[in-house]
Order: structure tokens, then C-alpha cells, then sequence
């Protein structure tokens, strides 16, 4: 063998090319063969002698183009086996390459050929020989003719066909990687692309997990010739599916307690984590492929998942996409929440369609899935996280104030995504070391610089990463005390927040509570109150928060508390006698307070109280504190009246007199913490020995306190309002210095009584005469605040508003239970003293719904305890069952004597009490709703207490009995202000009932039956219940056939708009009369909004399902044939609407708010009809389906019925003039003409709105008529509503009053008579 070679290389060598070729011809295939095997193998010279065999075999003569295409065949193959060294095979693949374009037609068609049918069996797995391959198809492609079966191709559509029977034919999965490698060389048309990235893509599920980056990788390479779309959805589908999978198989295995997993969780997410990295390298270098992929996610959120949207965020780091993926998800997160409140709040939409795919759920999950190594996405992570709370956070209300309160449940859907923010980085923040200083800066950075808009999102979500993390934070232990510096500047709430937030972090850290103290050392003496406020809120929370050792545990509440702090200052650098010495030290800068303004001082008093619960060690020196600061007040001399100094509580500026000293918040702080103190000593006592020293201390200021507030008790009950300079002649008015004076004196005269009341009631222990004496405080509290009520409503300046009482909750709630509810016998002589008195008990009640109102606003109430949620909510629910009891076991017939004064009867005030305490419980706790219910004890016969809804439904049975026996009574005896009380707790009420309950079916059934019999003629009742109704039939299923019935009851009691037509009486409910049918309209008309929004969002999400359809239309067109189900709904709720709203267009409604709404709704209406017109002009471009017969029905109802009447009610409308008598008319008009005009500025908007919808509507189904061949067009009129009208009648009147010639009469006549007719029509 070695001889024949250096024969050919030899001869190769001299250029005796025709020696070269008769040597080779002599030379049997298996000779050659066996020669450049054995070349091949040794890896000696191999090229050389292919250089020679090549040229010794002209590609012109057939013997050497027959050579050629043998050394073809034998040497691919043999590349591929692996048996090659690697250089070696790839120069002998490089020469082939170099030689392909001799060839002839039908030898590269034989071996491409090859090729194929190896790629079929398999035997391409090392892809080594696949790079001769683009060249062989390339020159396939140019050749004009080659023979195929018994006719002939094209080279173009030879290749054509055979990468067709390529792509249709099994692969080895080994080989998918190449293939692909090798097609990026292959010059493909439009049509072979698509179909072999289809080909590659279902490839996907059949790979090794590990093949899939590098796959992606060429695929992405292979997107620059096109289909890109296609490549980016393929592999977000497959990675969806997988995540899919991976969830059901966690799902699985929890249920069978196994681990069940077809794939490890870590190796998927390291491969996603990789492939996001190809994708995004890919999107930097071809922005066509960015914009692709961002275009797909941009029509609907329903193609979002885990993996795009960590796909999106690593796309987010290329500076040019960064606000389009952010404006992107920000648009995807509050559609996604707006379409969940939409779905869960109709049972229309719920039947509809399936259930809703959350995108907060999916961020979430991307959060989840980054802790594999996705350093990538959390930058972007932590962007979205601050974007979606800076977007969404609470917004600064008029002058800066927070619009919404600290609410407990995100209830919108903007409160929603900023809570999924703040949810964002907080897990971020728990699981990537990296960005938690970035985190932690920006939070500080925006509670610091924010001060104009609310951060109370950022104080939450700075609280719960100290809670979550708090030895992480003390590394970022900079950052905290940066901000502290910053306290003196920051709102007082912020202030607040924040030093609650670091809380835990002072008992750790040491040097953070210096550097706190510091600051607020300096805030003590800012020049802004803020500041100086700051400083209180943040010693009295240091005070709380430090233990002197030996401090009694005050109470469960607090147990768990101070149980860990002793834990952490026994491991601490510093003890309890540190810490007393500590927060006396705080306690003396305090005392500096009480020299400053009230509002200062206010904050020193409400704190107090708590400090001493939590540091009862800290009691003498702030028992000494406040009993100096009494004494200032108290007038020590017996006989001298008043008992307190007023002067020295107000100061004056110029002109300008205010508050210095809150003196009856100071008495109040005193008195708790005086109460406070016996009963926890009490308690003590029982348990243990107090030392003598303290023993004596204790009683020196508890006996002088005491002293001092019988004594002001007994001066007061002596005073007379002249001692105060009080009395009815003195002026209120908040205009004069004096009035503003008098005004100060009279609430802390007002408050004063208050505290005294609360304090003798608990020291009187039911005495009789004690009570008397309590009364007689009362006395004097009630003539103060009657003489202010009385200034106050006359005075032309700012009205009075009243005083909060300072009474305390948990006292308001032992007082009113004590008067309804308590039987025992040795209680009952003192407890009819003030049982009595009819003024105390309504003044009880009072107080309490005032507390309960607070509590609804603000989320806690003042005085002690009002802070604790805990404390609050038992005082709520003892509350609730008293006045739950007083409701319903004493009967308003009882009251009637209060009928005659101008006030609500005892029994409205319970009913107020109920609503407001049912309503604050919904919103601050909606989780203690069914816990508040069962607390109630009148239920304990009747109900089974364990059941949640059977209870709920049980105190519904109550009310709703309330409500029969009010309608029962007859219209004089109806007290509309307590039925609509009792409407609005049932609406409350059922919102905790489940729609799918039968307790649900019956509340529903029942509403009906009350408003089909009631008949009163009170609007305000008629929409309490009516919404209510509404409101339970949404949930229940559609109201559109509701909406009709109530449609066809206004028009038949206002009568219609032709005067001369007579409307058929209908009466499907009573309770819309002639006084209720407007508000009645009013209604119906904001709940037909509702049905147009559901409408208008079902067709929007069919027209986004329909575009991207569009590929699969061969199943569109197959299901033509039967309506889709959403299409079939939207045409029939938009059918019960035009009738139900043909109804109403007809009626006589009163010009005005009604009319206008009516024609608003009108033009929104056919706006939508529009909207689904387009829609089917898209489905009939795509599809060329025929129209579904329910949709033409649609057109003909809207043609024949509505437009019509449409023209007659604008017509109406503008006349402006219903049923008023020709005679009246021209009075009237002088006196209308100035209202009129500016009405009728608001009015021709809506008419002019509505002709235009009318006419945009026909307009589009004009062009549905052509494009579907059918003609809608035949169902509609032409409008005249645009020519120049001449209303006959009036004119002949004009006429004979000017006794004018007869002709010209007559023609005016014949030219008016069009208009007249039609209207005769209808």
C-alpha cells in the first residue's frame, strides 16, 4: 500500500496529470479505498493524497466525477465513526468542502441522499461530517435540473424536498445539536425555517435536561435568519411546562409523603438560570430579537411565567429595555389584580371562564426559584420590588395628609401590588446576601427623603426585615444610625414607624441605643414642635422597652414581652441596675416636657401610662412627676370654687389666645395611673411583702392624690358654670379671642367631669350615694356641652364639632353593660340611680359609638389600652353583645315618649353602635369577625356556636326580623332612619356569607320578597335596599334579567315620555313607586355600568385570545361552526340590556342628574356594540366564518327597538318640558332660564356623545355588511335627529295666535308631518 501512495503523491508532485490519471484508473474502488482508509487512519499525509486522487479524476469526464463521488461516499461515513483523530478528520472534511462545487447534479443529490437516510438511522452522532453538509445542499441549490422520480426538479425544490423529509423524519437525540449547528449554514427559505424550528422544538422534550442550553444557544444563533418569535416562545413554552410539571410532582409528593421527581428541582433552575444568560446575551447583540420577545408579552399577561418573567428582569439590565420590562410587569401585576376583583365580584364571569392565572404568584415563585444562583434576576428583582411600591404606595391627600388609613387587608388592586412590592424584597432580602445593603438603603433612603407622601409601605416592610433578620441589619449597622440623624426633620408618623421598627435592634445592640439617645438628646431642644415630638415618642418608647428588674408583669398582654427581654438583658452587657438608672435619666429629660406646648405634653400623658404598665419599677418617679405637675392646677384652699386654675392652661400670643396645658389629660393620665397601681399592688400583696420605705413612699402620693380628687369631686359638684365664667350669656364664637377662650375653658371644664365620673364610678363600688354624686357631675357635664351645641349652632363661623370624650374604652364598655345588662341584687338600688336618668344612659351610648367611630377611622382609640389591638377588640365584642341584647329584647314602643324631641331613639343608637362596630371589624380585623359573632351570648339557645356561618347567619335572622316588624307598622309609624340602619348592617352582615351557601340562597330570597311587598314611599330605604339586592345578585348570577324587571317598573310608574301612550301597569316590585322610581333609575343605571364593564372586558380578552390565535386557525375555523361560549354570553347580556334600557329610554324620566346619566349610559352602550363590531370584522378578516345568528339578532334588536327611541328621548329631553300646562310654560320659562342654561351646558355634551356613538356603530357595521356579504344595514333607520326639526303643534299655536294667512300654515304643516308620524309609530 505504502508504494501506491508515493506513486500518487509522487505523480501529484511532478503535474503529470494524465500519468496521474491512468495510474488511477488502473486501480480497482477497493484499492482506492483500502488506500485512503489506511491514509485516513495513520493520519499520514491524508490531505496530499487527496489533493492527488482529486486531481487525477476531472469532474468533467463521468470515470472521474465517479471517482470523486466514491472517495465522497467512503470518506463521510468514516469521519463520523470516531475512529479518525479529530484534525485529521476535519482537514479531509475541509477539502471535501473545497471540492463539493465539482460535483455533479446527481452525485451531490446521491449524497445528500447519504446523508439523510444517515441522519434518520442515527449514525450522525458525533456531527463531525454534518459541515459538508450546508455545501452539498448549497450546490444542490444551484444546479437547474435534477432528475427526481420520473420527471425532473429544480435544485431549489430538490432541496426543498429533502429537507422536508429531514424535518419529518425521526431524530437521534444525539444528533439534534448538530443538526441545528448545521442548518445555520444552510441558505433556508422563509417557509423551511419555520418549519424546522417547529421540528427542533419538539425536540426539546426528548433531550437530556443538559443538552438544552447549548440547543437554545444555536437555535438563538439560528433566529438571525428569522422566525424569531417562534424560537423565544418555543423554549418560554417548554420551560413553562417543565416549571408545571416540577410544581405537580412537589404537589404529589407531599400528598404520598415521597419524593417523586422525574427532574432535580436545583438542576432545572441552574439550566433555566443558564439559558436566561444565552437569551439575554443573544437580545444585546440583536435588538430585533429584544423587540420580538417583548412584543409577545405586550398584548396579554397570559403568556407569563415564572421563567419570562425572570427572563424579563434579566432583560431589564439592557439599558434600552429597562422601562419597557418594567412598564411591562407594572401593567401585567395591576391588570392581573384587576381582573381577579372583576371575576371574583361577578358569578356571570366566575361560570364563564375558567380560573384566573395570578402574576403575583409567578413573581413570587421567580423570587423563590433565584436563591439557584440567578445573580442575574435580582438586580432586576429588587427594581420591580421598589417600582411597584413607589407606583402604587398610598398617595399624599389633600395638604399632605395619607388618603387611606393604616388599613389591615389590601383591599384595591393598588394596594395589592404594592403589598406583592414589599412581599418581593423582603424574600429578597431573606435569601440573596448581596443586594441586602442595597435594600436596606433604598428603604432608608426613601423613609428619609419621602416626607411629603406617606411611607407607611416602607415602614412595614423596614419593620419585618429587622424582625425577619435582625442580626443581618446590625451589620448595616451604619445605615440605621445615617438615618437617625435625620429623625428632628421627619413626620411625626415616620418617626413613630420607624422607632417602633428598631425596637428590637436597641436591646442587641448597644452602641445603636447611644446613638439613638444622642439624637433625640438633640431633638429635645429642635426649634420645630415636630421635633421636640419626635423626641418624646422616642424616650417613652425607650422607657417601655427597658426593664428595671423586679417590674411586675402588667398583664397577658404584655407577658410574652417582658419575658424575652429579661431573656436578652441577662445575656446583655448591661443590667437592671443600668437600666434603672438609664430610664431615670430619660425620665428627668422628659420632665422638661411639661414646660413645652400642649401638643408635647398631650404625648407625655397618653405615654405615661403605658411606660408604667411595662416598668412598674419606674411608678414613684413618675407618680411624683405628675402630682407636681396637679398641684400647679389644683386650688389647695377647701372652701374656694372652682377647684382648679383655668388661667394659667391657656397662654396668649398677640391676639391669638390657645391651649398650654391639656389639664384634663393630665388628670385623666394620673387617675389611670393611680388605678393602675392599687390593683396591680393589690394583686402583689396578695403574692408577697413590700419593703417598708417604698411601702410608705407609695402611700404619701396615693393618699394626697386621692385627697386631691375627692376634693375636686365634691368643689365641683358645688360649682356653679358662673364660677368657670361659663355661664349661657358668655360668648362661643370661634371669631373673638374671648369666645376661643370660653371655647378652651368649656372642653377642659368638659373633660374634667369626664375623668372625675370614670374615677368615682370605680371608687364608688356601687354605692348609692356615690352614684348620686356621679349623676350630679353628669348634670353639670350635660349643661356645659347643651350650651355649647346651642353657641355653636348659631354662630356663623366654623361649627363646633364635639369634644372626644375622655373616657376610656374599656370604660365605656364596663358602663354600658353594668346599665343594660347586669340583674345582680346587691347592685341594683345604686345602679337605678343612674338608670334613671335618661340623658346618662343616651350619653353612654353616645360615648360609645364615638369610640367605635375612632376605632373605624384610625385603628385605635385614646386613653389606655387604646394602643393594645387586643384589649380593644374584647372591649368591641362585650360592646356588640350589649348592644346587640338592648336592641333586641327592649322594644321601641318602649321609647316612644323620646318620639317627640327631635333625636334618635336609644334603640338607633345601639343600631349605629352595631353597624359602625360590624364595619371597623371588617376592615381592621377580618379575620375576628366570626370570633366577634360568637362572643355575642344572645345566641346561646338558638345557634350552634362552633359554626362560622350558621352563627353569622343567625344574628342575619335577627335583623332581618328587625326589619320585617318596622315594615309590618304602617307608614306613619315607619322610622326610616333605623330601617336603612338595619339595611346597611345586613349588607355587611352577608358579606361574610359564602355565595355558594344555601344560607347565601336564602338571604337572597328573602331580599326579594321584601322589596316585591314593601310599598313605603321613602327613597333613602328604597336604596339601601335596592343596592343591597344588587350587590347579592351579582355574586348569585346575572342581573341583567333583574335590571329588566326593575326597567319595566320605573317606566310604567313615571309614565312615557308620549304623553299619549298608555304603559301596560307592571308591578314585579312594590317598592319602586312614584317617589322611589328615580333613585330606583339612578341605580339601575350604575349597575348597568357594571354588566357594560364585565361586556367590555370579555370582548377585549376575546380579541386578544382571537390575535393570537391566528395561527392556530385551522381549530378556529373548525369550531365556527358552534358558537364560543364567551361570544354566546356577551351577545346575551347585551340583549337583555338594550331591552331593559329600551325600557327606560322611553320613560318620563325628570330632567336632570337622571336624564344625563341615562344618556351617558346610552352612548357607552353603543360604544361596546362598536367594540364587538370590530371585533367580528377581525374574526371575518381571519377566518372568513359566517356571522353566528344570535349576533344578528343582536344588530336587528339594537336597529329596530333602541336607535329609534334613542332620537325620540334626545328629542325629549331637549324640550326640557314633561307634562307642564301651556299656560304655566311661560312663567316657568323666565324662572328656568338661568338654571336652565348652565344645565344645558352638561346636557348637550351627553347628546352630542351619543349621536356620535350611534353613528360610529353604523358606520362599522357597514363595513361588517361587506365584509360577511350579509346585510346588516337593513335593520337600521336613518336618523333625523341631525336635520332641522319643526315640531308642528307648537307652531300652529304660534300661528293662530298671530292670526296669520292660512296658506303659508299649511305649508309649514305638509313639510313637518315626517317627524310627527314616526313618533305616532312607536
Amino acid at each position: 500500500m505504502k508504494a501506491e501512495m508515493d506513486k500518487i503523491l509522487s505523480l501529484a508532485d511532478e503535474e503529470s496529470i494524465a500519468e496521474l490519471q491512468k495510474y488511477l484508473s488502473s486501480l480497482t474502488n477497493d484499492q482506492l479505498i483500502t488506500l485512503t482508509t489506511n491514509s485516513a487512519l495513520k493520519g499520514q499525509e491524508v490531505g496530499s493524497m487527496l489533493k492527488g486522487i482529486f486531481k487525477g479524476s476531472p469532474a468533467v469526464s463521468s470515470e472521474g466525477a465517479n471517482r470523486r463521488l466514491l472517495v465522497y461516499e467512503h470518506l463521510i461515513p468514516l469521519c463520523e465513526s470516531g475512529d479518525l483523530q479529530a484534525e485529521v478528520a476535519a482537514d479531509i472534511i475541509g477539502l471535501l468542502m473545497l471540492e463539493t462545487h465539482t460535483l455533479s447534479g446527481s452525485s451531490l443529490a446521491k449524497l445528500a441522499a447519504l446523508f439523510v437516510d444517515a441522519i434518520k438511522v442515527g449514525k450522525m452522532g458525533s456531527g463531525k461530517s454534518l459541515e459538508l453538509f450546508p455545501t452539498i445542499l448549497t450546490a444542490l441549490a444551484a444546479c437547474e435540473a435534477l432528475s427526481y422520480g420520473k420527471g425532473e426538479l429544480s435544485g431549489e425544490e430538490y432541496k426543498k424536498q429533502l429537507i422536508n423529509s429531514l424535518c419529518s423524519s425521526r431524530w437521534d437525540p444525539q444528533c439534534v445539536i448538530h443538526l441545528t449547528t448545521m442548518f445555520r449554514d444552510v441558505p433556508l427559505s422563509s417557509e423551511e425555517l419555520q418549519f424546522l424550528v417547529e421540528k427542533v422544538l419538539r425536540m426539546f422534550s426528548k433531550l437530556d435536561l443538559q443538552e438544552i442550553p447549548p440547543l437554545v444557544y444555536q437555535l438563538l444563533l439560528l433566529s438571525a435568519k428569522g422566525c424569531k418569535k417562534k424560537i423565544l416562545d418555543g423554549i418560554v413554552s417548554y420551560f413553562r411546562d417543565q416549571d408545571l410539571r416540577q410544581e405537580e410532582e412537589q404537589k404529589d409528593g407531599q400528598n404520598l409523603h415521597l419524593e417523586v421527581q422525574t427532574i432535580p428541582q436545583d438542576q432545572l433552575r441552574h439550566v433555566e438560570g443558564t439559558v436566561i444568560l444565552h437569551i439575554v446575551f443573544a437580545i444585546r447583540l440583536d435588538h430585533e430579537l429584544g423587540r420580538e420577545f417583548l412584543k409577545s408579552f405586550k398584548t396579554s399577561y397570559g403568556n407569563l411565567c415564572p421563567f419570562s418573567v425572570a427572563l424579563l428582569l434579566s432583560v431589564a439590565r439592557i439599558q434600552r429595555y429597562e422601562e419597557q420590562v418594567f412598564d411591562l410587569l407594572k401593567g401585567a401585576v395591576i391588570k392581573s389584580f384587576k381582573d381577579e376583583q372583576l371575576q371574583q365580584g361577578s358569578k356571570f364571569l366566575q361560570d364563564l371562564l375558567p380560573g384566573h392565572c395570578s402574576v403575583a404568584k409567578m413573581i413570587l415563585d421567580t423570587v423563590k426559584n433565584s436563591v439557584f444562583g440567578w445573580d442575574h434576576v435580582t438586580q432586576g428583582l429588587v427594581q420591580l420590588g421598589f417600582f411597584l411600591m413607589d407606583t402604587f404606595g398610598p398617595k399624599p391627600g389633600p395638604f399632605g395628609k395619607s388618603t387611606e388609613g393604616p388599613v389591615g387587608v389590601a383591599r384595591t388592586p393598588s394596594q395589592q401590588a404594592c403589598k406583592l412590592g414589599g412581599q418581593m424584597l423582603l424574600q429578597g432580602f431573606k435569601m440573596h446576601e448581596t443586594i441586602r445593603g442595597e435594600i436596606l438603603e433604598q428603604v432608608l433612603n426613601r423613609l428619609v427623603t419621602k416626607t411629603a407622601s406617606p411611607v407607611s409601605h416602607y415602614l412595614d416592610l423596614f419593620s419585618d426585615i429587622v424582625i425577619s433578620a435582625p442580626m443581618i441589619l446590625l451589620e448595616s449597622f451604619s445605615k440605621v444610625t445615617e438615618t437617625f440623624d435625620h429623625l428632628t426633620y421627619l413626620p411625626l408618623a415616620t418617626v413613630q414607624g420607624l422607632l417602633k421598627a428598631v425596637q428590637p435592634l436597641l436591646k442587641v445592640s448597644m452602641s445603636l441605643k447611644d446613638s439613638l439617645i444622642l439624637v433625640l438628646r438633640k431633638a429635645m431642644f429642635s426649634s420645630q414642635l415636630d421635633g421636640r415630638k419626635s423626641a418624646v415618642t422616642g424616650f417613652l418608647l425607650l422607657l417601655k422597652n427597658f426593664k428595671v428588674l423586679g417590674s411586675l408583669a402588667s398583664s397577658q398582654s404584655t407577658q410574652a414581652i417582658s419575658s424575652s427581654q429579661v431573656q436578652v438583658d441577662v445575656h446583655s452587657r448591661y443590667n437592671s441596675a443600668a437600666n434603672e438608672a438609664f430610664c431615670l435619666e430619660i425620665l428627668s429629660s422628659l420632665r422638661r416636657c411639661l414646660g413645652q406646648q400642649a401638643d408635647v405634653r398631650l404625648m407625655l400623658y397618653e405615654g405615661f401610662y403605658d411606660v408604667l404598665r411595662r416598668n412598674s419599677q419606674l411608678a414613684s418617679s413618675i407618680m411624683q412627676t405628675l402630682l407636681s405637675q396637679v398641684r400647679r392646677y389644683y386650688e389647695p384652699e377647701q372652701d374656694l370654687l372652682p377647684p382648679v386654675k383655668l388661667e394659667p392652661c391657656i397662654a396668649a400670643h398677640g391676639d391669638q389666645v390657645y391651649l398650654q396645658e391639656p389639664l384634663a389629660h393630665l388628670l385623666s393620665c394620673t387617675v389611670h395611673c393611680l388605678m393602675w397601681l392599687q390593683n396591680s399592688q393589690r394583686a402583689a400583696s396578695l403574692n408577697a411583702d413590700v419593703s417598708d420605705d417604698d411601702e410608705e413612699e407609695e402611700e404619701g402620693y396615693k393618699s394626697e392624690l386621692q385627697t386631691i380628687l375627692e376634693s375636686m369631686t365634691r368643689r365641683l359638684i358645688k360649682c356653679e358654670l358662673e364660677d368657670f365664667e361659663l355661664d349661657k350669656s358668655a360668648e362661643f364664637s370661634l371669631g373673638s379671642s374671648v369666645g376661643v377662650k370660653n371655647n378652651i375653658y368649656a372642653v377642659l371644664v368638659m373633660g374634667l367631669h369626664e375623668v372625675l365620673m370614670e374615677y368615682n364610678f370605680i371608687k364608688a363600688n356601687y354605692n348609692k350615694t356615690r352614684f348620686e354624686e356621679l349623676l350630679e357631675l353628669f348634670h353639670r357635664h350635660h349643661k356645659l356641652s347643651e350650651i355649647l351645641k346651642e353657641k355653636s349652632g348659631k354662630g356663623r363661623g366654623p361649627s363646633h364639632k364635639t369634644p372626644r370624650s375622655l373616657l376610656s374604652m374599656g370604660f365605656v364598655s364596663t358602663l354600658i353593660t353594668v346599665l343594660f345588662r347586669d340583674n345582680s341584687q346587691s347592685r341594683e338600688e345604686a345602679l337605678s340611680v343612674l338608670r334613671s336618668s335618661g340623658e346618662f344612659v343616651r350619653y353612654a351610648l353616645s360615648v360609645a359609638v364615638q369610640k367605635i367611630q375612632q376605632l373605624e377611622d384610625t385603628g385605635h382609640t385614646d386613653g389606655p389600652d387604646g394602643q393594645y389591638l387586643d384589649r380593644t377588640f374584647r372591649f368591641l365584642c362585650d360592646m356588640t353583645s350589649v348592644l346587640m341584647w338592648r336592641y333586641t329584647n327592649i322594644p321601641s314602643a318602649v321609647e316612644e315618649a323620646g318620639k317627640k324631641e327631635k333625636r334618635c331613639s336609644l334603640s338607633q343608637l345601639c343600631l349605629e353602635g352595631l353597624l359602625k362596630i360590624f364595619t371597623a371589624c371588617q376592615q381592621r380585623y377580618p379575620e375576628k369577625m366570626a370570633q366577634l359573632l360568637s362572643t355575642m351570648d344572645v345566641a346561646e339557645d338558638e345557634a350552634e356556636q362552633d359554626d362560622a356561618a350558621e352563627m353569622n347567619y343567625f344574628y342575619i335572622r335577627q335583623f332581618q326580623r328587625a326589619l320585617f316588624t318596622q315594615l309590618s307598622g304602617g307608614e306613619e309609624e315607619f322610622n326610616s332612619r333605623e330601617a336603612q340602619l338595619l339595611v346597611s348592617i345586613l349588607t355587611v352582615l352577608s358579606r361574610q356569607l359564602k355565595p355558594s351557601s344555601k344560607q347565601f340562597v336564602q338571604m337572597i330570597t328573602w331580599t326579594v320578597k321584601i322589596c316585591k311587598e314593601t310599598s313605603f314611599e321613602d327613597s333613602a330605604f328604597c336604596k339601601g335596599l335596592l343596592s343591597l339586592l344588587l350587590s347579592l345578585h351579582v355574586l348569585y348570577k346575572t342581573p341583567a334579567s333583574l335590571l329588566l324587571e326593575l326597567c319595566q317598573d320605573i317606566h310604567s310608574q313615571l309614565g312615557d315620555i308620549d304623553q299619549d301612550v298608555e304603559v301596560e301597569k307592571q308591578s314585579h316590585f312594590t317598592i319602586i313607586n312614584m317617589k322611589t322610581a328615580t333613585t330606583a333609575a339612578l341605580l339601575v343605571l350604575s349597575q348597568v355600568d357594571r354588566v357594560l364593564d364585565e361586556v367590555d372586558w370579555l370582548i377585549a380578552r376575546r380579541k386578544s385570545q382571537a390575535s393570537s390565535d391566528k395561527s392556530g386557525s385551522a381549530e378556529a375555523s373548525q369550531a365556527a361552526g358552534q358558537q364560543d361560549p364567551v361570544e354566546k354570553a356577551v351577545t346575551l347580556q347585551l340583549g337583555t340590556l338594550l331591552t331593559a334600557l329600551n325600557e327606560l329610554v322611553q320613560t318620563a324620566l325628570l330632567p336632570g342628574n337622571c336624564t344625563i346619566t341615562l344618556l351617558r349610559e346610552l352612548s357607552r352602550t353603543y360604544t361596546i356594540l362598536t367594540t364587538l363590531v370590530k371585533y367580528y370584522i377581525q374574526v371575518c378578516a381571519s377566518q372568513h366564518g359566517s356571522l353566528p345568528n344570535r349576533f344578528e339578532k343582536l344588530v336587528k334588536l339594537s336597529g329596530s327597538h333602541l336607535t329609534p327611541q334613542c332620537y325620540s328621548f334626545i328629542t325629549y329631553a331637549q324640550s326640557g318640558e314633561s307634562s307642564i300646562g301651556d299656560d304655566k310654560k311661560k312663567k316657568k320659562r323666565n324662572e328656568v332660564n338661568t338654571a336652565a342654561s348652565a344645565k344645558l351646558l352638561r346636557e348637550t355634551k351627553a347628546i352630542p356623545n351619543l349621536i356620535f356613538s350611534i353613528e360610529q356603530y353604523e358606520k362599522f357595521l357597514i363595513t361588517l355588511s361587506k365584509k360577511s356579504k350579509v346585510n346588516l344595514m337593513q335593520y337600521m333607520k336613518l336618523s333625523t335627529s341631525r336635520d332641522f326639526r319643526i315640531n308642528a303643534a307648537t307652531l300652529d299655536a304660534a300661528l293662530q295666535e298671530q292670526e296669520e294667512p292660512e296658506e303659508t300654515q299649511t305649508s309649514q304643516d305638509t313639510e313637518a308631518q315626517e317627524p310627527k308620524q314616526k313618533k305616532r309609530k312607536q
